[in-house]
């Protein structure tokens, strides 16, 4: 049993009356209340945020109000109630009183983006997923081994959401991935519940990492939750500072490649401008307020950046000649010419997806190892590559 439902488990069996004037009350494994009382705390163990900017929860005695400020670029404030399971419906006004309701602990959920699988896995609760929308993009060997099982189906094959797949399961949840799309609003009149997850709209490494603590919301597994984080906050933290004591300059680095043309170029108050910082890198866009990706031509990239030493691409390429191939201009780049170009397609998954964009959006202390192991070896010796990769030539 988790640490979330344990807690409450164990918090119900030992309250005292002063606790509980109702009378007494009990929880069965799932975390159900079988004889509720209305002067109980059913949520122990509550969440905060310390980094994360973009979500809030409120506790309420027997259920919590779930907010998310931005459910995708654009969007207005989403909230959702989520009741203990054996509770009452609580009676609710304004604007809650048309917000979705949420049974938890869950039993199932739908997942629009593998970054839910590693908040999923680090909470030990992979058995909740019922439902991923690209089956092939999984990396996870878990998670795969599930699908091929039978357990966790694909409903949203070929990047549209199949809404009568998804109404006839009946998932607890629908988790999107921080986008909006016409589905959704089919799903929510034929009773089902789509809940966002928008932690890609967070401009802290760590705010991402945080949103463990939403999943764990859903899950029951707050305690468990609140462990995960901060040892990823203690080791991110640590490794930042390895990358302080190497002393020397700032390494001078290029990020991103080009799709289309175009050179998507990180943004100095990305999460990935800010990783980059951590890790002890400079260049030219890091003083860039935005927060997203900038669009930029190869010949303005070329003028500014061209001469930096270690290029970090994020290009499909398994060596560096296949990227001068897909565009011989990356030739004149100076890291390219002395052979410091490094990808972030170490783990990819036998359908091709990349445990980059899955497991190290909510694992930023993984991806800082890689960077500062990169940038200033002798900091963290013996470092086990996670996601980066040399290209050879």
């Amino acid at each position: 049993m988790l640490l979330g439902i344990a807690a409450l488990v164990a918090f119900l069996a030992g309250c005292g009356d002063g606790a509980r004037s109702a009378g007494s009350v009990a929880a069965d494994d799932r975390g159900c209340i079988s004889r509720f009382s209305p002067d109980v705390d059913y949520f122990p163990v509550k969440s905060t945020f310390t980094h994360a900017r973009n979500v809030t929860i409120t506790y309420h005695g027997s259920y919590e109000i779930l907010t998310v400020n931005q459910p995708y670029p654009g969007g207005k404030p989403e909230s959702y109630v989520l009741v203990r399971c054996g509770a009452p419906a609580p009676a609710l006004t304004g604007a809650l009183a048309d917000a979705p309701r949420v049974e938890v602990p869950i039993r199932s959920l739908y997942s629009a983006s593998t970054t839910h699988l590693p908040l999923l896995t680090d909470l030990g609760r992979a058995e909740v997923l019922t439902g991923v929308a690209n089956a092939a993009s999984v990396v996870d060997a878990g998670i795969r081994g599930r699908i091929a099982d039978g357990k966790v189906v694909e409903y949203a094959g070929g990047g549209q959401i199949d809404v009568e797949k998804v109404v006839t399961a009946q998932p607890d949840v629908l988790m999107t991935g921080g986008t909006d799309t016409p589905q959704y609003p089919a799903i929510r009149r034929a009773g089902g519940t789509v809940l966002a997850n928008a932690e890609w709209l967070e401009g802290d490494p760590l705010g991402r990492a945080e949103w463990i603590k939403v999943m764990a919301a859903l899950t029951g597994d707050e305690e468990k939750a609140a462990k995960v984080f901060e040892q990823i906050t203690t080791d991110y933290t640590a490794i930042a500072a390895r990358a302080r004591a190497a002393g020397g300059p700032p390494v001078r680095v290029l990020p991103g490649s080009m799709y289309q043309g175009t050179w998507y170029m990180p943004a100095g108050g990305s999460y990935v401008g800010k990783l980059l910082a951590d890790a002890g890198a400079v260049y030219p866009w890091a003083d860039s307020r935005d927060t997203g990706s900038l669009e930029l031509s190869f010949e303005a990239v070329y003028a500014r950046g061209g001469d930096a030493p270690v290029w970090l691409t994020d290009g499909e390429w398994t060596t560096i000649g296949e990227a001068v191939a897909a565009d011989s201009r990356y030739g004149t780049l100076a890291a390219v010419r002395g052979g410091r170009v490094w990808s972030n397609t170490l783990a990819i998954g036998p359908g091709g997806g990349n445990d980059y964009w899955e497991r190290g959006v909510t694992r930023p202390d993984l991806v800082l190892g890689d960077l500062v192991a990169i940038l200033h070896p002798d900091a963290v010796p013996g470092h086990r590559f996670a996601f980066y990769r040399q290209l050879p030539a």
